[in-house]
């Protein structure tokens, strides 16, 4: 029984308000902007395009059923995050509720979901960047434009700007929260106006009869889409990894993630209407800019440099935000003791997990720069998924232990919802490749034997009591 041993959750909210826990320095609309730095990136800018061949114009009733499978399990976010407002999200959420197994399990997916995101997303954000530096005839030297073996038949060594990239915003995050939520509300604040001066601009030249038929390929792949489109909501959630660093999380923590999954719900939508109303849906086949596609056959090509613009700054936030959810994680693993001490450890400065922050950084920039992910794209969809469906059952066992549990939000319609959010991810789940499950597992494999091996040993659970109370004073 000791593998389902959980923390005590008035311990566990204690511990994060001491004198170790980390600064609270976020409001409601800095949680709205981390949102949607995380969500507005690869999803809307590159993988419109494939959504757009799949679903053709059904591609927005695909947005939509992500959208919905991820609001129920927003709404499953907010109870937890709002009652239980510590760093780790998901991961301290399980523990409390269903033991040290299943949180150590979903905090090794959420390793590998936040961090294969950050290095994919810095390929992406590598070319887009040499495309826009090329418009000024300046150019790297091919090694060091992708990682080995990424182009056929040309020889590269390094991305280096995707590592530089990561290195940068990992510098930004160990300086302080603050400091990093500033710097991304601005560069949100640009994207999400380059993605409505989009819309404003190509609805003037949307043809309805180019939305016909609706749904050319069927249900199954409108469902599919849905299931490629959802990497296009992942990040929302890491939201819920600064619950400590918030001012007033009971009533904060809803509100940015309901508010930040529904403007992004109706931009995407807007945006694959307005593309797939400009564009025949099968000439997007091979297009990896669907957006800047879209005002080309419009003949807008002087809004180009804009959505490149968008795009770059698009996948910044999307790694800021990742980045900083990774270490967060981290953070919250190793005050538990699963992890070594030393990553949870916070600057005296900066109030930041300053050591874990740099190995995430240093880790996944290299993975960015030296291995080509595109196979593993779908592994980061399985990944949240999963935990979603985790945080889901997790708030009906919570109310089932603890009803007397003071909450300052509470899930609409539990257990109905909670199961709604499950039954959604694990369809979505089942249309994922047989591949993608494989990995999945050797994955959760190796976390297995690393449980073993010296989490379970290690763990601040396993400790006598002195050292528990040693560690919470």
């Amino acid at each position: 029984m000791s593998l389902f041993r959980t923390k005590d959750l008035n311990r566990t909210v204690a511990l994060s308000r001491g004198p170790g826990g980390l600064k609270k320095v976020l409001g409601p609309m800095d949680l709205i902007l981390l949102g949607i730095g995380a969500v507005i990136g690869t999803g809307i800018f590159v993988l419109t395009g494939q959504g757009a061949v799949t679903a053709g114009p059904a591609l927005t009733l695909s947005f939509v059923l992500a959208g919905i499978c991820c609001g129920f399990a927003a709404l499953c976010y907010a109870e937890f995050s709002s009652t239980v407002p510590v760093a780790g999200s998901i991961y301290t959420y399980s523990y409390v509720t269903m033991g040290e197994l299943v949180a150590w399990i979903i905090g090794w997916d959420l390793m590998l979901e936040y961090g294969l995101a950050t290095s994919a997303v810095s390929a992406g954000w590598s070319g887009y960047f040499q495309s826009l530096i090329g418009s000024f005839g300046l150019h790297l030297p091919r090694e060091l434009t992708a990682a080995p073996g990424a182009v056929p038949g040309v020889t590269t060594w390094i991305n280096l700007p995707a590592l530089c990239i990561v290195l940068v915003l990992t510098f930004m995050l160990s300086l302080g929260v603050r400091e990093s939520a500033r710097v991304n509300n601005i560069m949100v604040a640009i994207k999400v106006g380059v993605v409505l001066l989009f819309i404003l601009v190509g609805a003037r030249h949307v043809q309805p009869h180019n939305w016909q038929p609706f749904m050319p390929h069927g249900m199954g792949a409108t469902v599919s889409a849905a299931a490629l489109m959802f990497f296009a909501f992942i990040g929302f959630d890491s939201i819920t990894s600064a619950s400590e660093e918030v001012r007033n999380p009971e009533r904060n923590l809803p509100i940015g993630l309901i508010g930040a999954l529904g403007i992004c719900t109706v931009l995407y939508i807007l945006v694959t209407a307005i593309m797939t109303g400009i564009v025949p849906f099968d000439k997007f086949k091979g297009i990896d800019h669907p957006v800047s596609l879209a005002l080309q056959y419009a003949n807008e090509n002087w809004f180009a440099s804009f959505v490149d613009l968008g795009a770059i700054l698009g996948m910044t936030t999307v790694m800021l935000v990742m980045t900083y959810g990774q270490t967060r994680i981290i953070f919250a693993m190793s005050r538990d003791g699963l992890l070594p001490k030393r990553l949870s450890k916070v600057h005296p400065r900066f109030g930041t997990p300053f050591l874990a922050t740099w190995v995430v950084g240093i880790v996944f920039a290299l993975l960015g720069a030296l291995v080509p992910l595109e196979v593993l794209g779908e592994l980061v969809n399985i990944g949240t998924l999963a935990a979603f469906c985790l945080v889901s059952v997790a708030v009906i066992v919570l109310r089932k232990k603890r009803p007397d549990l003071p909450r300052a939000f509470r899930c609409p319609g539990v257990p109905v919802v909670p199961v709604l959010a499950v039954a959604f991810c694990l369809t979505l789940m089942a249309f994922l490749k047989a591949i993608t499950w494989i990995a999945f597992g050797i994955w959760l494999a190796l976390g297995l034997v690393v449980y073993f091996a010296y989490a379970r040993h290690h763990s601040l659970l396993n400790q006598p009591a002195s050292a528990r109370e040693e560690v919470a004073t």
